[in-house]
């Protein structure tokens, strides 16, 4: 795999390089573009600078890349006869290409079923009797922004030798290196953004206006975080309306913290780093990724299928509860962070102003939410594959923690909302909580008000 170093700072030109773009730079040039992992530039400013940014911002940073592989395609020399005979060239770029996109989907595969598995026990272990916030994917989204924050300003892991005296040029071309190797877009993509759900946090909100949230009441080893009990009736909407705000303003704002704190402990600790090898990575670690992310794939799907069931249980640790909704989610969380990543591929492109894709990923994952969050609170008239159907049960929850919680993503959305112009960003996320909300609104709303929350069978 060949690396293309490219920069996000304007700077002076460089000569051209008479080394020709293989297929696998091709790959990774496009996943540098369109991902606003890899795309956004790190979200510390420099005070010393007062209201100047240290970074760019990222609509120039699209706009400037687009312009830069624009060029490039156009500045491509014609092919002559005796280019067309270079055909084991050729063979050897699709065979780069190939591997380069393997190894980032295997990546992706396992980092998705990290990340996913590590927001559901992060989850269980803060949801307890007197937690001092009853939302438990709070902690999960602080935590993904917070390693977010932290790979996207870090200067030491990834880093090369480069041979210039300027300190922002060596600093642009370190982030421009990062930024083509799988495991960074595995990091950042696949464990970050699965460790996040968005969709999750805008049920939370949905809850809280429908004074539905869990309350985590009782011994520890007798809760379940799976469980939809409210608090009771509240005396009027304005109770649910400062719930909801409550959701709201604690989510976006502690996910925002987190991620300036991962940026500056990225700097505090730069010179004690070690520098990851990238021989190293490619010989050995790629290799054994490629390896362990299809059995990491194909382990929960074999349990899922293959080991014995029994009644349902009420509290998080049972085994029963893991090896129902808990492996269904990691069998159904790579799928959603290919869907995430795709999209984001595609549709980040048109609108610098305006993630498109991150935006389509959150609001499409939050409706799947809604509707398998309806089936399976339905009454057991209303649905037969829902709450009162053992496999449907463990099936919706699987695709509401895996497929829409790895589909949608925080981390990524807060690193955008930090690197855009500060009307854009307003509005962006504006209308990502908004429309998403309303949605779920639409979908849970006549349930909830109708006929009211059924207890899930598998939760009983």
């Amino acid at each position: 795999m060949t690396l293309s170093i490219s920069s996000h700072i304007p700077s002076s030109p460089s000569p051209p390089s008479s080394r020709t773009t293989s297929d696998g730079d091709q790959f990774l040039s496009e996943t540098e573009k369109n991902l606003d992992e890899a795309t956004a530039p790190p979200p510390i400013l420099d005070l010393s600078e007062g209201n100047t940014r240290q970074q760019d911002y990222l609509e120039n940073v699209r706009s400037s890349t687009s312009n830069r592989h624009s060029a490039s395609r156009t500045a491509q020399p014609s092919v002559n006869d005796d280019e067309v005979q270079a055909e084991p060239h050729g063979q050897t770029s699709r065979t780069s290409k190939m591997l380069t996109k393997v190894t980032t989907y295997c990546y992706l595969i396992l980092f998705a079923i990290s990340g996913t598995l590590t927001r559901i026990v992060i989850e269980a272990l803060t949801y307890y009797s007197g937690a001092p916030v009853s939302t438990p994917v709070l902690w999960a989204n602080v935590g993904g922004s917070f390693i977010m924050g932290f790979l996207s300003e870090d200067q030491a892991l990834f880093s090369i030798e480069v041979d210039h005296e300027d300190e922002s040029v060596r600093r642009t071309h370190h982030t421009a290196h990062k930024k083509t190797i799988p495991l960074y877009i595995g990091l950042t993509t696949g464990f970050c953004g699965c460790l996040t759900s968005f969709s999750t946090f805008e049920r939370d909100a949905f809850l809280a206006l429908a004074n539905n949230l869990p309350i985590p009441l009782g011994p520890y080893s007798s809760l379940s975080i799976l469980s939809s009990t409210g608090a009771g009736q509240v005396p009027n909407g304005g109770f649910s309306f400062m719930a909801i705000l409550a959701v709201i303003i604690t989510e976006v704002c502690l996910s925002l913290a987190a991620l300036k704190g991962g940026a500056h402990f990225a700097l505090l600790t730069s010179s004690w780093l070690p520098q990851i090898p990238l021989t190293y990575l490619r010989r050995f670690i790629d290799p054994l990724v490629v390896f362990l992310a299809p059995a990491s794939w194909v382990a929960p799907i074999c349990l899922v299928a293959l080991l014995p069931r029994s009644g349902g249980y009420s509290f998080s640790w049972d085994p029963e509860t893991w090896r129902g909704p808990f492996l269904f989610s990691l069998v159904f969380a790579p799928v959603g962070c290919f869907m995430r990543f795709f999209l984001s591929l595609k549709l980040n492109r048109y609108f610098a102003q305006f993630p498109v894709g991150t935006f389509v990923s959150n609001l499409g994952g939050t409706m799947i939410l809604g509707m398998a969050f309806s089936l399976q609170h339905a009454a057991s008239g209303s649905s037969g594959l829902g709450g009162f159907s053992q496999i449907g049960c463990e099936v919706l929850q699987g695709i509401m923690d895996g497929f829409c919680g790895s589909m949608t993503t925080v981390s990524t959305w807060v690193l955008e909302l930090s690197d855009l112009r500060r009307r854009h960003a307003y509005s962006y996320g504006l209308v990502s909580i908004v429309v998403p909300f309303a949605m779920l609104v639409i979908e849970i709303g006549p349930l909830r008000w109708t006929q009211g929350f059924a207890s899930p069978v598998c939760y009983r």
